[in-house]
């Protein structure tokens, strides 16, 4: 009977290790190799909205850049140069977007009296890297770029730093954990913190909804990729950054939570802004504001002094 018994938990044992590892993996699959859209149907999309100008892209003054990560591989930029000044914005995309979904906001940083870069985070569009962080690795590549554009353009020159979704955890995290070169920072819709985020989205998309699921994916992530979501943690870098910041949400957003965006506000010291837009869902806060975005943009760099 003993005997039995030891051998039903080895059976019951191996069947959830099993299940654990398959989960496991299945969760840091769809993390690190999460789909990226379509080249060709980020083009259409921005281009049918009217948020591409092809013939502006194309006339435009710009300079083709590959810049190389620190993490291995090269990163592919555009300066776009509309404007004859030495200011300059580098804009973030979001996850699974590419430097397309970036011209709108060099379009809207134009008006402002803004050359801009865009450029494709690891593993979107045409950069390297085998893997998307969420903002750990990516802050790395995105030093790299401001160290890249500070030498074009000179010590002296104001440089901003835009970032949407990823791309603002991305922003934030650059601004609280390096010796950072830039001189503001625009936030719009970033998680503060990618274990509450993560912990959202599995109990959002996956059967297994328990915090012990975020233990196990954690494992998983730091085996596959060397580190857990606790290192991606925007919220832990806001006491380090004395910039100032635009913090920028939708209240319609059900993917990051606007609440993140609150918390962030709060805990950021000194020089800061928020704007939370009624209409938007996660990331659209420019496309169904585009007026008063650009206003609230306005204003916050007069407030502050950076125009």
């Amino acid at each position: 009977m003993k005997r039995r018994l030891i051998y039903i938990s080895g059976i019951i044992s191996s069947v959830i290790a099993s299940i654990l590892t398959i989960f496991g993996f299945l969760v840091t699959n769809q993390l690190m190799y999460l789909k990226i859209k379509d080249s060709e149907f980020i083009l259409q999309r921005e281009t049918i909205a009217k948020r591409f100008d092809r013939q502006w892209f194309e006339t435009v003054r710009k300079d083709n850049m590959w810049i190389p990560s620190p993490n291995g591989y090269n990163l592919r930029a555009i300066f776009l140069r509309p404007l004859d000044t030495t200011r300059t914005v580098v804009i973030c995309h979001g996850v699974t977007e590419n430097k397309v979904n970036s011209i709108k906001y060099a379009r809207l940083f134009e008006r402002l009296g803004f050359n801009s870069v865009i450029f494709d985070h690891r593993r979107h569009g045409d950069s390297g890297g085998k893997t998307t962080s969420f903002g750990f690795y990516e802050k790395m590549d995105l030093k790299e770029v401001v160290s890249a554009v500070r030498k074009r353009v000179g010590k002296r020159a104001l440089i901003g730093i835009h970032g949407e979704s990823m791309g603002a955890a991305t922003t934030l995290l650059y601004a609280g954990t390096y010796e950072d070169q830039a001189d503001f920072y625009i936030s719009d819709c970033p998680f503060s913190d990618f274990s509450e985020q993560l912990l959202h989205i599995i109990r959002t998309e996956f059967p297994f909804k328990t915090s012990m699921s975020l233990r196990v994916a954690n494992l998983f992530l730091k085996i596959r990729d060397g580190y857990t979501s606790a290192a991606v943690s925007p919220r832990e870098v806001m006491k380090f950054i004395d910039k100032p910041v635009l913090f920028i949400h939708s209240m319609e957003d059900t993917f990051i939570l606007p609440h993140m965006t609150e918390e962030l506000y709060e805990l950021k010291e000194g020089d800061k802004m928020m704007k939370l837009f009624e209409k938007g869902a996660h990331a659209k806060s420019y496309n169904d504001n585009p007026e008063q975005y650009l206003r609230t943009v306005q204003t916050f760099l007069h407030r502050f002094h950076l125009c």
